[in-house]
């Protein structure tokens, strides 16, 4: 159903750099960036190489929490993506585990971006 999403940052290469690291077990890369008057627009890409993913610059300094979950592979993903979200020091808002309110095999982590974002790596195992 969704061909992309976009989110603002306030500052769009931290994001970009803390999206990269955290969701490496995903296979995020940069696919695609091209500057602005209020500074660059990046889009990321997953395995199949297309740019799901935007972050540009923010208009204003309102924050506005968003959720997006991202697709893992499998539940080591998941986990790698834990990991990696820790190591950078980012904020766990629930360790990876199986949500059985959602679905059986819902295993999911979620993690809080730099622009206070709920950020969410799943498998549907």
């Amino acid at each position: 159903m969704l061909d992309h999403v976009s989110l603002q940052a306030h500052d769009v290469d931290a994001a970009v750099a803390f999206y990269l690291e955290v969701f490496a077990p995903l296979g995020f890369r940069e696919a695609m960036r091209y500057p602005t008057a209020n500074g660059p627009v990046v889009g990321l890409a997953g395995v199949d190489g297309f740019p799901h993913f935007w972050l540009g610059p923010a208009t204003d300094d309102a924050r506005r929490e968003t959720h997006v979950a991202f697709t893992a592979p499998d539940r080591s993903a998941v986990d790698g993506v834990y990991v990696a979200a820790t190591a950078a020091g980012a904020e766990i808002l629930h360790a990876p585990r199986i949500w059985p309110e959602y679905h059986p095999g819902y295993y999911g982590v979620f993690i809080r971006d730099l622009d206070g974002n709920n950020i969410e790596a799943v498998s549907h195992g």
